[in-house]
């Protein structure tokens, strides 16, 4: 089996966790990969962008080029692989790996639908459609689809092309739990009673970072001690830091690196997932759930039907885009019971979203198959 694509582990660590799940079954991956370098944000600001597109087309045939290379030297050596794994953000890829590999079964790990997404971030009309027929196409050059929740599998032209396999986590945010980071990164608290919190993010609607942001608001004005890591840049940044702009206690971080993200993360208490309730942020469980549960805190998330499925035992969930229940969700967690109780429940969350099993689905499917 290959992975093949532009894909970027490093910056989305989605295909490297798939990767590194069915290498722990047994199955041998070779990697193709030449990554584009462009960040999702970057990739869809570009398709809502006309304009910005030559320097995504030039882009990409570099890397095409690149993985044809590496195509005909992977065949030469091995023959032709039995699965063809594209991976996160593959809309261009897959169509390029259909036609170097047409008898071989190609899976598209569609982790994000373009044109929802664009949606999601305030586009409309042509640009949505054109972006919804770019999922259309990428969709049915493949033989089997890999989404990370019913809702998004649902979305699917054939709900029955797809497989569902959790996002999980990579084994870094694991080994973080016992080394978190140090200052100047963490700040140190100034007092044992404070509850550390953290959120990182690219501030888009779905995230719901005005409701973070009112709800720290409202528990600091209530006489909590907060100690809180904001994390990212993004759409509602700006309105997000002028809610928060008179609390005590509040750092700001509009860029972590990718290697020292685990560390920051592990160095809180409270790892805040994603509280919006619009039609994308009613359909995923974001990266971030994950990585914290994995990281070693206390998930505090919205409670969706997907994150209800996935992480429902193991995580603190309150009412979507509603800043007053997660306000009382963070004075409830700085009371050491209530916090060593929710310790307990994330800490038997952890094994679920390894990478052996998040991917127990995708290699039932490719054993039934015959390609494993």
């Amino acid at each position: 089996m290959i992975a093949f694509g532009t894909y970027d582990a490093a910056r989305h660590p989605r295909t490297a966790v798939l990767i590194a799940g069915l290498r722990a079954h047994g199955s041998k991956v070779t990697e193709l990969n030449r990554p584009l370098g462009f960040s999702t944000a970057e990739r869809v600001r570009m398709l809502q962008q006309p304009w910005r597109l030559p320097a995504l087309l030039v882009r990409l045939l570099l890397c095409w080029a690149g993985l044809v290379r590496d195509t005909v030297r992977q065949r030469r050596a091995e023959g032709r692989p039995g699965a063809v794994l594209v991976g996160y953000l593959g809309h261009f890829d897959v169509v390029l790996a259909r036609l170097l590999h047409p008898r071989s079964v190609i899976v598209l790990d569609h982790l994000v639908f373009a044109g929802d997404t664009a949606a999601d971030r305030g586009a409309a009309g042509l640009r949505v459609r054109l972006l919804t027929g770019l999922d259309r196409l990428a969709v049915a050059c493949a033989d089997l689809v890999v989404t990370d929740t019913e809702e998004h599998r649902q979305m699917l032209p054939d709900p029955a092309k797809g497989v569902v396999v959790l996002v999980g986590a990579p084994d870094a945010w694991r080994t973080a739990a016992s080394a978190p980071a140090a200052p100047p990164l963490v700040p140190t608290s100034s007092t044992d009673e404070e509850l550390s919190v953290v959120f990182f993010g690219l501030y888009t609607p779905l995230q719901g970072a005005p409701v973070i942001a009112e709800a720290v608001r409202d528990a600091v004005a209530a006489g909590a001690a907060l100690r809180v890591t904001m994390v990212g840049a993004g759409q509602d940044l700006p309105l997000a830091r002028e809610i928060l702009a008179d609390t005590p206690g509040v750092t700001w971080h509009d860029w972590v690196e990718a290697d020292e993200l685990p560390g920051l993360v592990a160095g809180h208490q409270v790892c805040l997932g994603i509280f919006s309730d619009t039609p994308k942020g009613l359909r995923v469980v974001p990266n971030k759930v994950y990585q914290g549960l994995a990281a070693g805190c206390v998930v505090v998330t919205s409670d969706t039907p997907p994150q209800r499925r996935a992480v429902g035992e193991h995580v603190e969930l309150v009412p979507a885009a509603d800043p007053r229940a997660l306000a009382a969700q963070l004075v409830n967690l700085r009371d050491p019971a209530v916090l060593a109780v929710a310790r307990e429940r994330a800490a038997r969350g952890r094994d679920r979203i390894r990478p052996q099993v998040v991917t127990e689905p995708l290699v039932a499917e490719l054993r039934r198959r015959g390609v494993l």
